[in-house]
């Protein structure tokens, strides 16, 4: 799987938005996270396995509580990324309008 396609993954599910949503308030622990979203913390942690491996979130244990923070960078790689295909579609739209209206012949 490539980069892009982890980094899609990563955001195509609520509970994981969920969770970049709260960690852009700020770092929070598993518990934190697992709260507001009604799931178990073993799901909790396998969301979060996936938003690590997607470079979405960074975390730290100490003791008994792992944190998490939200990577902003991988935000911008998905900003991105968005960006250029909407150039790229608007490009194409241009050119066939363009087309259109000079084939134009009622």
């Amino acid at each position: 799987m490539t980069g892009i396609d982890l980094m899609f993954q990563a955001l195509g599910d609520p509970s994981r938005r969920a969770m970049i949503e709260q960690l852009a308030l700020g770092p929070a622990s598993v518990s934190e996270l697992a709260r507001p979203l009604g799931i178990t913390l073993p799901s909790v942690v396998q969301h979060l396995a996936l938003l690590e491996r997607s470079g979405f979130v960074a975390s730290r244990k100490r003791g008994r509580v792992r944190t998490c923070r939200l990577q902003p960078a991988r935000l911008d790689a998905a900003r991105d990324w968005l960006e250029r295909q909407r150039d790229l579609w608007n490009a194409r739209f241009d050119r066939m309008d363009a087309y259109l209206l000079e084939n134009d012949h009622d």
